[in-house]
């Protein structure tokens, strides 16, 4: 299991990264506070306080540096 904390801080980038989720095979959960929802639904990411990082738990044999590459735009450094 892979963990990295995003920032979502516009609805282009939430529409952007759940294109880029939806590319890959693997699940994806975003974890903000006691909150647990499905990555690849734009309505549960709006649903969450996008003001804050989140933590982003991928479940999966993808190919993690594909995976990283494809997530770079939206990482917390």
């Amino acid at each position: 299991m892979l963990n990295v904390k995003i920032n979502l801080d516009s609805i282009e980038k939430v529409k952007s990264f759940v294109n880029t989720l939806t590319r890959f095979d693997s699940d994806f959960d975003l974890v903000s506070g006691r909150y647990v929802i499905d990555a690849k639904s734009i309505m549960g990411i709006f649903s969450l306080d996008l003001s804050k990082d989140i933590e982003l738990h991928v479940h999966g044999e993808d190919d993690t540096d594909a995976l990283l590459e494809a997530l770079a735009p939206y990482i917390v450094k």
